[in-house]
């Protein structure tokens, strides 16, 4: 499996909602089952059937997650650096042509949420200002092939 690179906040995070789905959801799902056995033939019961769906695919995301807690590589503090970007660095970019600036912490993909300003390292713009220093230019090509620059203005540690 590949390795899952996650910031200490995103992998505890993680532990969180398999201990919530683990324990809270499946009593959840296990009472709709009961009560939807209670109504009789399981056969022709949509509610058990539904029921029955749920808990397989809240299995299936319980699996997810833990392998991917298996394959967690946590960032420590010590090792982002101040001088170049990388995962777990706030960096405050530029974007030259719209003359506006934006801020992004870098984290793995497992924990990119664009809303947050979560931005993942395998994204285009995230691979494309890992490594780099304060006051480089980078371009960044869009999956729709627009061409954007941004001048990194600052990084620091998240």
């Amino acid at each position: 499996m590949k390795e899952v690179v996650l910031t200490p906040e995103g992998y505890e995070k993680l532990k969180e909602e398999i201990e919530s789905l683990s324990t809270d959801k499946r009593r959840e799902v296990a009472e709709r089952i009961r009560v939807a056995r209670e109504f009789g033939d399981i056969t022709e019961n949509a509610e058990y059937d539904h029921a029955k769906n749920e808990q397989a695919m809240l299995e299936h995301r319980i699996m997810q997650l833990e392998e991917r807690l298996l394959a967690a590589r946590v960032i420590d503090k010590k090792e982002i650096s101040k001088d170049v970007v990388s995962v777990g660095s706030k960096v405050r970019l530029r974007d030259i042509a719209a003359k506006e600036t934006v801020e992004y912490h870098i984290v793995g993909s497992a924990e990119a949420n664009p809303l947050q300003q979560k931005l993942s390292n395998e994204s285009p713009v995230g691979r494309a200002i890992l490594g780099k220093k304060k006051g480089e230019t980078v371009e960044v090509t869009t999956p729709r092939g627009k061409a954007l620059k941004y001048k990194i203005m600052e990084i620091r540690a998240a």
